[in-house]
């Protein structure tokens, strides 16, 4: 039995240890205001999806009503669109950006520019990257993402 011993506290250790890791790793738990429902945030693990953090910034809603692009268009983007990560900034701070593209329902090629930040993803700007609208929306001349 006395030789057991070391080998029993360095199994215990070992499963400590294990147990520790995990519960650094895990997850975040928060609470939507639209829903009043608990998810779980996944903002390390890359682009998170969840519709319910979702918010537009006053321009994107100027080139949303300019190009007709709807809040659907968008969440669908969002939900099941492709990440151009050549037109993205993931390492931004304090916010990573990523450039979503796909096609609507209704097959118009959109990309949407999202900034996540906190439990928040904010709409930035959207195209329509088949058809070229004149839109005079504050913040053109700041334009960096096409």
């Amino acid at each position: 039995m006395k030789k057991l011993a070391p080998f029993l506290i360095l199994i215990l250790m070992a499963i400590l240890v294990i147990v520790i890791k995990r519960c650094k790793r895990e997850p975040l738990i928060t609470t939507s205001k639209k829903t009043n429902s608990t998810s779980i945030a996944k903002r390390d693990h890359g682009f998170d999806r969840t519709l319910s953090y979702i918010e537009y910034t006053a321009h994107a809603k100027c080139r949303m009503q300019c190009r007709h692009i709807s809040q659907q268009d968008v969440e669908d983007i969002m939900r099941s669109g492709d990440i151009n990560y050549s037109k993205s900034d993931v390492n931004e701070a304090p916010c990573p950006v990523y450039a979503v593209q796909g096609y609507t329902r209704t097959n118009e090629h959109l990309r949407v520019i999202f900034g996540q930040c906190d439990y928040k993803t904010k709409v930035i700007t959207c195209y329509n990257l088949d058809e070229d609208f004149a839109c005079h929306c504050p913040g053109d001349e700041k334009k960096t993402y096409q």
